[in-house]
């Protein structure tokens, strides 16, 4: 008999009336660059457990250690019991149901990779973005093998095998008039799709195209997002907004605008949890609903908002499959509680080269990489961020020259209007332990940009 089993067992002779038991197996591979060397190579086994009780629709939970006895872990869950006040609006943890099988979310390489092969592909990262002008090379790779299980007492039993890998570089150089630096980034499920000599490559060429800026005027400019940049966006000031949760409290900018036209026609925004590769699919979710790709908007229109059961039920709807437990630096943990979060955002892509949208923009400005994204104002989506590397000057359909760093303080609605065209060079994107993202390009205009 399983842990998680045992635990149910203990449950129904405890007679309540709804528990939940979450157990995670994982093993996490780190390598860590500094000074353009390998400083650090860790590789962690961990195991972690996670029991939800819900009685007399009271909520109740605790973490626990695959060696707890059951005694222990009901009596920790239970102890605040009498403290807690019933959710009245609750109505039951999921039943067995049907999902679809997803692609290119397992790999056996991965899952089996040793040490010195996670060193092998730092060390092509590193020299991939080695040139006389770069100066220092920093980043990392993390690779997660798990195995996750749920099971509750409506008779659900879910269980999966998955694996991530991400690899980061930074490249710095002081040649020039000032510091610059340049990134570069991948992450996949599987080792195919992953390639460390693009990673390095990209940090090395961002970089070096960023050696002596020039000054950008404070103005108004066409911005052209790259992949990088639109994840930082998507993961820390698009997403929230579309939770149920945040919808039904006010809190979103577009409140009591669903199934109202809130962005440009050019932009459809999917949470797809079914895409090959993409690093948050998997066929159900973290309280074991089967899911599905849905249209948060679809050409303009807001079309969805995404929940757990909890939110979904105290809205007086039905889940739509997006519980998390979500772990770092990628994949699952065994949190007692999930939370509703999407699983990829995928901006759906364009048909048009990111050439060609340079080539149609008369005055702009080309950003690879943003920093300090953060919403200033969540309930009139009003937001902030830095682009401080990756900047490249663009007039009359051509690149003259990097530029030196920008704020920009914006507005999301107002953002989502003026996108005027979405590239057809999509990828994954996962910013430090934010949310996964899938996206192309964008071009959005009318941002004022302001000089640092």
């Amino acid at each position: 008999m399983s842990k998680c089993e045992s635990i149910l067992r203990k449950a129904r002779s405890l007679q309540l009336d709804e528990c939940e038991t979450v157990f995670i197996r994982r093993k996490i591979t780190t390598v860590r660059i500094t000074d353009s060397e390998i400083a650090e190579t860790k590789q962690n086994n961990e195991e972690g457990l996670a029991v939800r009780i819900i009685d007399k629709k009271k909520i109740l939970s605790a973490r626990a250690s695959i060696s707890d006895s059951e005694d222990d872990i009901f009596q920790r869950a239970l102890q605040i019991k009498s403290f807690v006040q019933p959710k009245t609006f609750w109505k039951s943890l999921p039943f067995t149901s049907k999902y679809r099988k997803i692609k290119k979310t397992y790999d056996k390489r991965l899952d089996k990779i040793s040490g010195s092969q996670a060193i092998d592909i730092a060390n092509t990262m590193i020299n991939s973005a080695m040139h006389k002008q770069i100066t220092r090379i920093s980043g990392s790779l993390n690779i997660v093998s798990e195995e996750f299980e749920i099971m509750n007492t409506r008779g659900l039993n879910c269980s999966e095998k998955s694996t991530y890998i991400a690899g980061i570089i930074n490249a710095d150089s002081d040649s020039g008039t000032s510091p610059v630096s340049g990134i570069g980034a991948i992450c996949s499920r599987t080792l195919d799709a992953f390639s460390p000599e693009i990673i390095g490559r990209e940090a090395s060429e961002m970089c070096m195209n960023s050696i002596n800026p020039a000054t950008c005027a404070s103005d108004t400019y066409t911005v052209i997002f790259e992949p990088y940049a639109v994840g930082d966006m998507l993961a820390f000031v698009f997403a929230s907004n579309f939770s149920l949760k945040t919808y039904s409290e006010k809190r979103s900018c577009f409140t009591d605008k669903l199934g109202k036209k809130i962005a440009s026609e050019e932009l459809s925004l999917i949470d797809d949890p079914h895409s090959p590769e993409g690093i948050g699919s998997k066929p159900f979710d973290d309280e074991g609903m089967p899911t599905a790709p849905k249209y948060l908007i679809e050409s303009g229109i807001f079309s969805n908002t995404f929940s757990d059961s909890f939110h979904a039920f105290k809205e007086g709807t039905q889940s739509s499959g997006n519980a998390t437990r979500m772990g770092s630096p990628m994949g699952r943990d065994a949190h007692p509680i999930p939370i509703p979060l999407p699983h990829n955002l995928r901006i759906k892509e364009g048909s048009v080269k990111k050439e060609e949208i340079i080539g149609e923009t008369k005055k702009g400005l080309l950003v690879g990489r943003l920093w300090y994204t953060y919403p200033v104002n969540p309930e009139r989506g009003d937001f902030s961020c830095t682009a401080r590397s990756g900047i490249r000057i663009i007039e009359n359909g051509k690149i003259k020259c990097p530029g030196k760093s920008v704020r920009i303080v914006h507005n999301l609605p107002t953002l989502l209007q003026n996108i005027s065209s979405v590239g057809n060079d999509s990828r994954n994107v996962l910013q430090w332990n934010a949310l996964p993202c899938i996206t192309p390009s964008i071009k959005a205009d009318f941002i004022k940009a302001t000089p640092i």
